[in-house]
């Protein structure tokens, strides 16, 4: 089978969740990528360790803004050029946006928070999750041509493959695809992005205010991870907007949640479910979060972190 996976850049980094992709690709077929706008030929050619044979490269500067139209034409271009039965993609918001465009251009299915490999065995059955991570669907797909958005961390990365051959990929965009204009742009500070990360150390209420962060940022120092917060505790401006964590807020697919002071409200556990391990720190033992953690501490969140983080610090040293 022939895939072609999109591959995002963020500051012409290949994302995690794009090398996750390419090795859920890998595991269907052979594997061509298309990457994107500026880019270092080296960090492309990576793509390879993840199971990429090929990574066809756009390198117009026009395409690092991550305007929606040019890339769905760009996509759409490189399926065609490579004969791709399945195009994959990270689930994200840019690229719900992107592939959309891309299954209308090709007449393409399109299922989205893919979880497991195709079934191919009786046609073409992909395993989904629904319901925010409640429940899966088995949903098939009969179109001759498929794109599949895989939900960040439900695929291990592969890392054992070579280096990838890098080709200049051209294509024809017309002005009038770059009629949108990106004026400004915010971006989340932090030495961890919290969409990509793989630990989130989270607050809520339970920190009593802005001036306690401190230990949640120390933890996550520690731990090398994102810090997030509950929707209170942004809507309080404890906390910035971008690190709400919830059903409105960021959701997010670490390896590793960690709690401390969250209730565990149905919006917030909406946004955190697909976590693989969750761990709760708090002193209340009703609160509803306990009940989907995998680990729970009982406790004052102010004499258990600053212990917990001692403790990870000497047995990381």
């Amino acid at each position: 089978m022939s895939v072609l996976v999109f591959i995002e850049l963020e500051e012409g980094k290949i994302k995690k969740s794009s090398r996750e992709a390419i090795s859920f690709a890998a595991a269907m077929g052979d594997t061509v990528a298309v990457a994107l706008g500026t880019a270092d030929a080296d960090e492309l050619a990576s793509a390879g360790n993840n199971g990429a044979s090929k990574v066809l490269h756009v390198a117009d500067d026009r395409l690092n803004a991550g305007l929606i139209q040019p890339y769905a034409e760009v996509l759409a271009a490189a399926a065609n050029e490579s004969g791709a039965e399945t195009i994959i993609t990270a689930k994200s918001s840019l690229a719900d946006a992107v592939v959309g465009r891309v299954a209308a251009k090709l007449g393409a299915g399109l299922v989205s928070n893919v979880v497991g490999l195709p079934d191919t065995s009786n046609g073409f059955v992909v395993k989904r999750s629904i319901y925010t991570g409640k429940a899966f669907a088995n949903t098939s797909i009969t179109t001759d041509k498929k794109i599949l958005a895989i939900k960040k961390n439900a695929i291990e990365v592969k890392t054992d493959g070579g280096s990838a051959a890098v080709e200049a990929f051209s294509v024809s965009l017309d002005d009038a695809l770059f009629g949108a204009k990106i004026t400004s742009t915010d971006k989340a500070e932090g030495d961890v992005l919290l969409p990509e990360a793989d630990i989130v150390v989270s607050g809520g209420r339970g920190l009593k205010g802005p001036e306690n962060w401190g230990m949640i940022e120390d933890l996550a120092k520690t731990l090398g991870a994102a810090t997030g917060c509950s929707k209170p505790v942004s809507d309080m401006d404890w906390r910035p907007h971008h690190e709400h964590v919830g059903q409105t807020g960021v959701k997010v697919s670490p390896t590793l949640y960690v709690a401390v002071g969250i209730s565990g409200a149905i919006q917030h556990l909406a946004g955190v479910n697909s976590s693989k391990y969750i761990v709760v720190i708090n002193k209340d033992e009703e609160a509803p979060f306990f009940k989907a953690a995998d680990y729970g501490i009982v406790g004052d969140a102010f004499e258990v972190v600053p212990k917990l983080n001692e403790a990870l610090k000497k047995a990381l040293a």
